[in-house]
């Protein structure tokens, strides 16, 4: 779909400019003769999509839902848009792509076309909904299925990311107390542990490492931000990141519990394109790239040349290598009775409690092995500053005899 700009002549001979979105000319000067006009010149507009960041799940969900409010209370689409543009609740650069929406819906692109002309500000799976919304004209339902949808990823992340909380200040604090104790405590011995023969090897690798800090410590900060980027680009690397996602699914313990995760998140996805109306071969290009394990997705080129060769879906899903078998089982049935759309939105509800259940198992899992990691670093300190003073009293106490 491209702009243009035009000149046209109405019925009454005003020469009227103004600019209209069409596929070709031939379109543009159907378009105009409908509305009684003469096509006289027009110019085809380069513009390139936005680069705005992609709206966040929480405000995807608040637009999804006041579209759906106002179109369900018979408000037109240009004027829902108005409404939303113009709401002041909005953040300034946010109320800009919607006003850029309504610019090109006025022009005459229809509301998919006009979301995804902002780049990467809508996800490929919204943007399918409300086209496929627009060919059933049930908008204002697919609206609100999307605002439930995005509002449900958006509380299960904040879940994880709250339960992540503890972890995180326990983290931080093993940092601080490494750091106090290396750079401040330890240093306080330095002129006992001289005056000793022989120090034990504990004592001596702590006593290295504890001068490092204290009169380093710039070293350690730039070593940490070198080693921070490596990281982040061997990491970014697809070869290294294919294996940390396998390695992610077959850890013990962790695997299974990252496995209900992403199989919740595709179950999710997949039963809302599915419900829309959407083709089985075009859901799963789409859900696919929701799932955000590049192992699971890599997978699933074959699988969609399979049932698109006629092999069953469920056929197909149980062939991919990252998935709980209980959503193979659901759709299988699905296929069995018929209603393999109420089965997808039953296992995506299911898979959608297993998932916060796997979360917070995940969570308490990380816990106690973090506090184990805390107590063996101060266990092997004080170990370290404790033995040789112990060994120093035995000598002093055997000469006195």
């Amino acid at each position: 779909m491209a702009t243009f700009n035009y000149k046209a002549q109405n019925a009454e001979g005003k020469i009227i400019s103004g600019s209209l979105s069409a596929a070709n000319e031939n379109e543009l000067h159907e378009k105009l003769k409908s509305d009684s006009m003469m096509l006289l010149e027009a110019q085809e507009v380069s513009v390139g999509k936005r680069r705005a960041k992609r709206l966040k799940l929480d405000r995807l969900s608040d637009f999804s839902r006041n579209l759906s409010k106002l179109l369900a209370a018979g408000v037109t689409l240009v004027r829902a848009l108005k409404i939303i543009s113009d709401d002041e609740s909005i953040p300034e650069k946010e109320r800009d792509i919607y006003a850029d929406v309504l610019r090109q819906v006025r022009s005459g692109m229809t509301l998919s076309d006009a979301l995804e002309e902002q780049g990467d500000t809508f996800p490929p799976l919204f943007v399918n909904m409300i086209r496929s919304a627009e060919s059933s004209g049930n908008l204002d339902q697919t609206a609100e299925n999307m605002a439930q949808y995005y509002s449900k990823e958006y509380r299960l992340n904040q879940k994880i990311n709250s339960s992540m909380t503890y972890p995180k200040i326990l983290g931080v604090l093993i940092v601080l107390v490494v750091i106090v104790i290396m750079g401040f405590v330890l240093p306080q011995f330095e002129d006992l542990f001289a005056q000793m023969e022989s120090l034990p090897i504990a004592t001596r690798i702590l006593m290295a490492i504890s001068d490092f800090v204290a009169h380093k410590w710039y070293l350690l900060i730039f070593f940490g931000i070198i080693g921070f980027i490596i990281i982040k680009v061997v990491f970014s690397i697809p070869a290294v990141k294919l294996w940390k996602d396998w390695l992610e699914l077959h850890l013990p313990k962790i695997g299974k519990l990252r496995k209900i995760v992403y199989t919740a998140r595709f179950a999710r996805t997949l039963s809302s394109l599915y419900s829309a109306g959407i083709p089985i071969i075009t859901c799963l290009q789409i859900a696919k790239t929701t799932i955000g394990n590049s192992y699971i997705e890599g997978q699933f080129d074959d699988m969609i040349a399979s049932v698109k060769g006629g092999a069953p879906l469920s056929q197909g899903i149980d062939s991919i290598d990252g998935f709980v078998k209980k959503l193979t089982s659901s759709v299988s049935v699905g296929e069995e009775t018929g209603e393999l759309d109420s089965m997808l939105v039953s296992i995506a509800d299911q898979m959608d409690y297993d998932s916060e259940i796997a979360t917070e198992k995940l969570v308490a899992m990380i816990e106690p092995v973090m506090i184990v990691v805390m107590a063996g670093i101060v266990g092997f300190i004080m170990i370290a500053i404790i033995q040789p003073i112990y060994g120093s009293y035995q000598s002093i106490a055997g000469g006195s005899m």
